[in-house]
């Protein structure tokens, strides 16, 4: 009988500390939360005269559309229905694209093409006109083994952090190092990017509550 009481107790025991230890693994292991990866340092700030977009001290999706504006639109509703309108209350949050200057009337149409409907709030979507030697130089500052098209442009988008880090995963199971995501490819978008958009905000919250919580101590 006393060996009967011994084992309800070590059970009911165990049944209540464990879930205790659990929590308490998680709200201390702040060492344990994922970041996305830094695959490349150093990307080239935007330094355009007239232009106030920056990358740095922001969370920016950057992409190289160049000259191709008119076969842009796919990707850029792609990117508006799953992430933009997902992310884009997240301060210091952005989409920058660099577009060959040429293409400033081709920019206007895909604008209104994404107001369309129930109208977007495009105030975070940035096209910088540039030209393509910019857009060449400032492409490979990435430092991927993607490739520009002979337009200067790529349908992959990059996650570029606060600190001009160029972010993605490093133990992707189709490619091993994702530095962009394909744009036209909504499973890709859905199953990947959208994930990552949000453990690199996740991260930038979680420091800025920790921050916070410096502050009051």
């Amino acid at each position: 009988m006393k060996k009967n009481d011994t084992q309800k107790k070590f059970v009911l025991g165990l049944l209540f500390i464990f879930p205790i230890l659990v929590y308490l693994f998680f709200a201390s292991g702040k060492n344990n939360f994922a970041k996305l990866p830094i695959l490349t340092k150093e990307v080239k700030e935007l330094s355009i005269k007239g232009q106030k977009t920056i990358l740095k001290d922001r969370i920016t999706i950057l992409g190289y559309w160049g000259g191709s504006l008119e076969n842009k639109k796919a990707e850029a509703l792609n990117l508006n229905e799953k992430i933009y309108k997902r992310f884009y209350q997240f301060e210091d949050f952005q989409f920058v694209f660099l577009v060959d200057s040429s293409r400033i009337k081709q920019v206007v149409e895909l604008k209104n093409s994404l107001k369309q409907g129930v109208g977007t709030d495009l105030s975070r979507w940035n096209f910088i006109p540039v030209n393509s030697d910019y857009i060449k130089t400032h492409f490979s500052s990435l430092k991927t083994p993607i490739s520009l098209k002979k337009d200067y442009s790529s349908p992959f988008v990059f996650i570029i952090d606060k600190d001009l880090n160029l972010r993605g995963r490093n133990d992707d199971q189709d490619s091993g190092n994702l530095y962009g995501f394909d744009a036209r490819s909504v499973a890709q978008i859905n199953k990947k990017m959208i994930d990552d958009v949000k453990v690199i905000l996740a991260e930038y919250r979680l420091a800025l509550k920790i921050y916070n919580t410096k502050r009051v101590k």
